[in-house]
């Protein structure tokens, strides 16, 4: 059987150059495929970070609504300070006081019972980082986070000290 020199060796064919127009071209492409990966990689942690601080805000917001709420159970400005709880919670974080929405329930007609539960439960729309309002994507570019938290009143509320 006889050997071919066309496919072992290069004799400076067609195919040789080829090979020597393609030099310098992986960087290039290296580039374009590194760029199409990271770019997407990097608004993903973005928005993942985004999500996460919105989570951490609204579950704060419902623990401290909820001590609030208990140690505070039969007070006159309790709903309002419930409220003010939650909203300076949730600037805290960066997230819009004004998509929340606050529950306060509790089992009995009158929340200021000792030993009585009382549950609030924080919700909010957390909006996707770099995403523009000119196009009408507020409706859509957003994720719904809700947290809730359970407290108890103390035995001792309502008691004169």
């Amino acid at each position: 059987m006889r050997r071919s020199r066309r496919s072992t060796e290069s004799g400076g064919g067609p195919t040789a150059r080829l090979v020597d127009d393609e030099a310098g071209s992986a960087s290039l492409e290296f580039l374009t495929v590194g760029l199409l990966l990271l770019v997407p990689i990097v608004y993903l942690v973005l928005s993942v970070a985004a999500i996460q601080a919105g989570a951490f805000a609204v579950e704060g917001a419902a623990r401290h609504a909820a001590r609030i709420a208990a140690d505070g159970a039969g007070a006159s400005g309790t709903p309002a300070d419930v409220e003010r709880a939650v909203r300076i919670a949730l600037e805290d974080f960066g997230v819009d006081a004004d998509t929340a929405t606050v529950a306060v329930t509790c089992a009995s007609a009158a929340c200021n019972v000792p030993g009585e539960r009382i549950d609030v439960v924080v919700s909010a729309r957390v909006m996707l980082p770099l995403v523009p309002d000119v196009l009408g994507l507020s409706g859509v570019a957003n994720v719904p986070i809700e947290s809730g938290a359970t407290q108890t009143v103390s035995r001792f509320a309502g008691v004169a000290p």
